[in-house]
């Protein structure tokens, strides 16, 4: 369990609360709840209802859509942010890849944050596109990859 100082001192190196003003992180990093999942533990699968997002503190997961693997994020990423925005089901399955802690913010909490302070709402939005961004690349090296596979005949 991390201290009410170590807490803050991690979130502030968190890119979706960089640049955010220490009184306001301080009041956010109380409210955060602090979760640990055994290594190969389904953090929650794809098609779940969501309600929070998830921000790692140590260890790492993977992104996954079944057995293919989308991403594998470290501490300091965040995930299950898309389910506090759209009330839509879980897009992918998250796994930890070894123990993990994570702190957590469920959607009442992120939209009081986002009234206090909209740069968050940026901050998410950007995190977002850079995801977008990765994900579009990976799929045109498949596209590429595919092209470049000839017919056997």
């Amino acid at each position: 369990m991390l201290s009410s100082f170590e807490r803050l001192l991690f979130i502030r190196r968190v890119s979706i609360f960089q640049e955010l003003r220490d009184e306001f992180l301080v009041k956010l990093a109380s409210a955060m709840d602090e979760l640990s999942f055994p290594s190969n533990h389904m953090i929650f699968e794809q098609g779940e209802e969501g309600r929070s997002l998830y921000i790692v503190v140590s260890g790492r997961v993977r992104v996954h859509l079944g057995d293919r693997d989308l991403a594998k994020l470290d501490a300091g990423s965040i995930f299950g942010e898309m389910a506090l925005f759209d009330a839509e089901p879980r897009s992918a399955s998250i796994t930890t890849l070894e123990t993990c802690d994570c702190l957590t913010l469920n959607q009442l909490q992120l939209i009081d944050a986002i009234e206090e302070t909209p740069e968050i709402a940026v901050n998410i939005t950007r995190a977002l596109s850079r995801r977008i961004r990765e994900l579009n690349g990976k799929i045109n090296t498949y596209e590429a990859e595919l092209k470049s596979l000839k017919p056997i005949t």
